[in-house]
């Protein structure tokens, strides 16, 4: 390590370099100028330790702001005449490297007369990231210029209208066209102009992009149709300080129509088989490039002309015949409908209801005919007219409303039709049993549980004394369950019955999602007597909210 002697009191200066990087500067000898300093940055960092020559070095050129485009170079000055210790450039308070040796910034050279105390730094390409405060600094001499701000000027990219370079748009609409401009700094300033005047009311908005720095613009421009014509040519420029005679971005404005139809229809009122002329007559700008028939929205291919002719049936009156006629622009549909004499079609069907009690049942049943038609509501077996609309609406259904109903509807002097239709009425189960069976002692013996459920159970379980089984076996005990049209069967068997079996009360219990109900049923010995024992039962049926 280097020793020097301090001339003024013969103090050892020595260069140390400690490991911590921080940026000292710190009078630490009675008899002379001692200072400690440490410089950092991504490449370079080291600690020097320097007694300080008390020297009559001056600054005779210092580094002042400036402003520079983007991708220019530029110089900042430094000369110290007569000082020849070690010169330090600073940017934002981190040192750039020691003396002329910057070999962490590839685009940064010290350039001057090292020894008549130059020590410029030259930038080659100033790019945004240079935006930055510079000093120049001398070590020995403890000098710093004064700070330098950088300020780096970003032109913005090259404007871009919307939907350009040629913006149509219909008759009659408004123009609105958006202009950006991006990545400058500072943020550009955005004009529209036609035939060399400046166009007023833009609305002008700006936000910084990612790097914190540079901003985007966007000005968007509103003209009533009244103030727009066909082959006008409109420009946005763009502009800000690193560009100051800006640039231009341009769309040619092309205003069209869509096909002005008309479709007739000859003749207007027709029979149900009868020949119909539909003719298809178009105006527009530009010219017509195509003709698309369709009748109820299906594609009639054989057909490609302004004409097409047909026999038409019923389906013509609910059916509509359409033209749809395209030029460059888009298309424009039309359609009409066929006044055709016919008997009752069906347009919408009836569905057969399932609801619950208490509830409202309403059945819909569309009819079409021509001309007008008149429609009635019945419960098959039952000459009561219910309604003459296409809806029937039953409030509060109970279970005698189940059944069929019947939707009819009559074209006077052509015909009529009709549709029928079911309402199932939801509720609770309804278990309906022999209370009292029979089995012989010793033998197998079975009771038997019917059960009508709309809609069909969720469970149904035996129980008796302790014991619940709903179904498989259990002991001596076993359930099976069978699903009929009529119903439900449940039936508990029971292997080598025991006069205990006479004494049992059996409880067969049904749930849906309306409720339950409950049948107690007891078992009889076969050839015996039912009051054997002295005892009179009691047998009733209830329902219940809950089994366990």
């Amino acid at each position: 390590m280097p020793i020097k002697k301090c001339c003024s009191c013969g103090v050892d200066a020595t260069i140390s370099r400690p490991q911590a990087p921080r940026s000292t500067c710190t009078q630490t000898d009675p008899c002379t100028s001692l200072f400690s300093l440490s410089v950092y940055n991504k490449t370079f960092f080291s600690s020097f330790s320097f007694v300080l020559l008390e020297v009559s070095a001056m600054f005779s050129q210092q580094p002042q702001d400036l402003v520079v485009v983007a991708g220019q170079p530029v110089t900042l000055p430094c000369s110290i005449p007569g000082y020849h210790g070690i010169v330090l450039w600073i940017k934002d308070g981190l040192a750039l490297g020691v003396g002329r040796d910057l070999s962490g910034y590839p685009r940064y050279t010290v350039i001057g007369d090292h020894g008549s105390g130059e020590h410029h730094l030259r930038i080659q390409r100033v790019e945004l990231m240079d935006d930055a405060v510079f000093e120049c600094q001398a070590v020995q001499a403890a000098m710093r210029s004064r700070p330098a701000r950088l300020t780096v000027l970003v032109p913005p990219d090259d404007p871009v209208i919307s939907g350009g370079p040629v913006v149509s748009l219909r008759a009659g609409d408004p123009l609105n066209l958006t202009c950006h401009a991006d990545n400058a700094k500072p943020a550009a300033s955005i004009i529209w102009m036609r035939n060399g005047e400046v166009l007023n009311g833009a609305m002008y908005s700006k936000a910084l992009v990612r790097d914190g720095r540079r901003e985007s613009t966007v000005s968007t421009l509103y003209l009533s149709p009244s103030n727009i014509e066909t082959g006008q040519q409109i420009i946005c420029k763009a502009s800000n300080k690193a560009v100051p005679t800006g640039k231009e971005a341009s769309v040619t404005i092309d205003i069209q129509h869509l096909p002005l139809v008309n479709l007739s229809v000859e003749p207007q009122a027709v029979l149900e088989g009868s020949l119909v002329r539909f003719q298809c007559s178009a105006k527009a700008n530009p010219p017509v490039t195509l003709y698309r028939w369709a009748k109820g929205g299906s594609i009639i291919k054989e057909v490609s002309g302004d004409t097409y002719e047909v026999i038409v049936d019923h389906s013509f009156f609910t059916e509509p015949v359409s033209c749809e006629v395209t030029n460059s622009l888009g298309s424009t549909n039309v359609s009409r409908n066929v006044d055709v004499y016919f008997g009752p079609r069906m347009a919408a069907e009836p569905q057969s209801l399932q609801v619950d009690l208490g509830s409202d049942a309403v059945f819909n049943c569309a009819w079409t005919g021509n001309p007008s038609l008149t429609i009635v509501w019945m419960k098959r077996g039952s000459g009561v007219v219910l309604s003459n609309e296409n809806l029937l609406t039953l409030k509060s259904v109970r279970q005698e409303d189940a059944g069929k109903y019947v939707c009819r509807a009559v074209v006077p002097r052509v015909g009529a039709g009709e549709k029928e239709v079911s309402l199932t009425v939801n509720g609770p189960p309804t278990i309906s049993s022999t209370q009292t069976q029979q089995a012989l002692h010793g033998e197998k013996g079975q009771i038997k549980c019917f059960i009508r459920s709309t809609p069909p159970p969720d469970r149904i379980a035996w129980s008796w004394k302790e014991t619940v089984l709903e179904s498989g076996t259990s002991g001596r005990y076993t359930v099976e369950t069978v699903n009929t049209e009529e119903g439900v069967i449940s039936t508990l068997t029971m292997s080598n019955i025991v006069p205990a079996d006479f004494q049992t009360i059996y409880n067969c219990t049904a749930w849906n999602s309306f409720g339950s109900d409950t049948e107690i049923i007891r078992l009889k010995e076969q050839g015996g007597s039912q009051g054997s024992a002295g005892s009179t039962f009691l047998f009733f049926k209830f329902r219940v909210c809950a089994f366990l």
